[in-house]
């Protein structure tokens, strides 16, 4: 980071620098004269403090005996040495800010760890450097103070379960503080949530339980509507014997379909189907096919 109080010397003045030496003392040589040389080294310190360069994504702060005068840059720009004083490069990018909040109760008293990212920008480098002295200071400790005092206002189950909301009520709360130094912040990312380990294996048993309750249930729901048919069924096999005959037979049928299946059927259940008939009808007519 490029944000400080103290005057960078550009490439390009240390260049002219020893330009200027280089000539002076070529004068000097020529003439045979010291004079070349020390107006050179004058001029080259003068060119060495004058000449200042800034990024392309940094706007600098000029002072002239103390009073703010403008913004420099980007690019090549000069001040007069003693006169003139650089406060502050200011990085207009795009910046991330690592937020963390330990042991912060929620609202259903649950202590919770949360780390946050939060991107920001510097949109007035007038208003950051003039509105607040230490911008990136005040926006982390900014975070964490709003991160916690958002926990406290919501329960375990939303800062989970909605992450993205979270994130959004942080940002509006960020940005309508740090408007007014010419600092907007873009997004809140709400990286993880941590509960402490003896919640979460509670917590596992709960959802466990949960789900053990809804599958005894859906197995209730289930033999209700089974038990509603079967008593339908009878329903309609009380009134027509026949019917009931031909499940039966059917029924039969499915069980002995099966190559070397055996099925024992009690001989009241023949006699009500008929199955002796049936079965010495089909005997006598393989015996007279053969």
């Amino acid at each position: 980071m490029k944000d400080q109080l103290q005057l960078r010397v550009s490439n390009v003045g240390v260049a002219l620098f020893v330009i200027c030496i280089l000539a002076g003392g070529g004068v000097s040589a020529l003439t045979r004269n010291p004079a070349g040389v020390i107006a050179g080294a004058l001029v080259g310190f003068y060119f060495l403090y004058a000449i200042r360069i800034a990024d392309q994504w940094e706007k600098v702060a000029v002072l002239r005996f103390g009073r703010y005068t403008g913004l420099r840059g980007p690019g090549l720009f000069h001040i007069i040495p003693v006169v003139d004083s650089v406060a502050r490069y200011v990085d207009q990018r795009v910046r991330v800010a690592n937020v963390s909040a330990e042991s912060t109760l929620t609202r259903d008293t649950v202590p919770v760890n949360v780390d946050a990212i939060v991107f920001w920008m510097v949109w007035n480098a007038e208003k950051s450097i003039l509105e607040v002295q230490d911008f990136a200071q005040a926006i982390l400790l900014s975070a964490q103070t709003a991160l916690r005092e958002s926990i406290g206002r919501h329960e375990l189950h939303q800062m989970v379960a909605e992450r993205e909301m979270l994130g959004h009520e942080l940002q509006r709360i960020l940005d309508e503080k740090t408007n007014p130094w010419g600092i907007t912040v873009q997004s809140v990312e709400i990286r993880d949530v941590q509960i402490p380990s003896e919640l979460q294996d509670a917590m596992s048993r709960e959802a466990q339980a949960e789900r053990e309750r809804r599958a005894r249930t859906i197995l209730g729901l289930a033999e209700t509507e089974i038990a509603d048919n079967f008593a339908k069924a009878a329903m309609t096999y009380q009134d027509n014997p026949t019917a009931l005959h031909l499940r039966a037979m059917n029924m039969l049928y499915e069980a002995i379909k099966e190559r070397g299946a055996m099925v024992i059927v009690p001989s009241s259940a023949v006699e009500t189907m008929g199955l002796g008939g049936a079965l010495a009808t089909a005997t006598l007519g393989g015996a007279k096919v053969q």
